[in-house]
């Protein structure tokens, strides 16, 4: 949430969260942070700061603000989390999670490449394998808790509805400006911004390979399978292509009274 509680918004990991997150700061401070957003420690309120906590707690029972959130294709986000979080470095220079590569390289045979993030290797056969361990985190916590950049969509957008609050507006990363834009244009800024100004905000680029193939060469039948047992609500309330992992787009529009109704409890 913005110091001035102008807007309200709910974190998806891999969802253009940095970017996000840097307009909000910049609409309060006149200026985009100087480094990843995920690491500011003021200038705006977050749930990990306790003193936020109660404040945003009021706020979003009360309504008191615009609150939103922003979703992602299924398949292309678990691809994302795939190649940023298991095949590259992070910011810290180090494998995310310590010993979570490892763990996936003995128990599912994954590889990853070099120690830089960037060695070649079989990316299909890896991914399809670390799709079996994602869904046995989801499904059955094992060999560890599902983690925040590949647990379902609706289970992030669906706690902030089972603790009082309403969101007025979610939007696609893929029609990124019209939806960011609908914010904007619903709240108070001290410091406007122009989208065609806004740098490109990854902060995950870099960490590791690049795609060698099209999205949907990474998915065959039990692929596909494995994605819609793991994501099956996310595809149906944001509006999502299960069929063709070729098309990013949505396919309908999001009915946020459908939203708040399947995920209120």
């Amino acid at each position: 949430m913005t110091t001035s509680e102008s807007v309200v918004y709910r974190v998806v990991p891999k969802c253009a969260c940095s970017t996000i997150g840097q307009i909000m700061y910049f609409t309060d401070n006149g200026a985009f942070f100087d480094g990843d957003i995920h690491d500011a420690t003021e200038g705006m309120h977050k749930w990990a700061f306790d003193d936020s906590q109660p404040i945003i707690t009021r706020n979003v029972k009360a309504h008191d603000s615009f609150a939103f959130t922003c979703v992602r294709n299924p398949y292309t986000r678990i691809l994302s989390s795939f190649f940023d979080k298991i095949c590259g470095i992070q910011r810290n220079g180090r494998r995310y999670r310590g010993n979570l590569v490892p763990l996936l390289i003995q128990k599912y045979g994954i590889e990853v490449g070099g120690d830089d993030g960037k060695g070649e290797f079989d990316q299909i056969a890896s991914f399809r394998r670390f799709l079996l361990f994602a869904r046995d985190t989801i499904r059955w916590r094992k060999p560890m808790d599902p983690d925040i950049h590949w647990s379902a969509m609706s289970g992030h957008v669906g706690t902030f509805v089972a603790n009082g609050g309403r969101y007025d507006h979610i939007f696609w990363t893929e029609k990124f400006n019209d939806g960011m834009q609908t914010v904007l244009d619903n709240i108070e800024m001290a410091y406007p911004v122009d989208l065609k100004d806004v740098p490109r905000f990854n902060e995950s680029e870099g960490h590791g390979p690049k795609r060698a193939h099209p999205v949907e060469e990474y998915f065959d039948d039990l692929s596909m399978h494995l994605v819609y047992e793991i994501y099956k609500r996310d595809f149906e309330l944001f509006k999502y292509d299960f069929e063709n992992p070729a098309n990013k787009m949505p396919v309908g529009e999001i009915d946020l009274d459908e939203v708040h109704a399947k995920l209120g409890d």
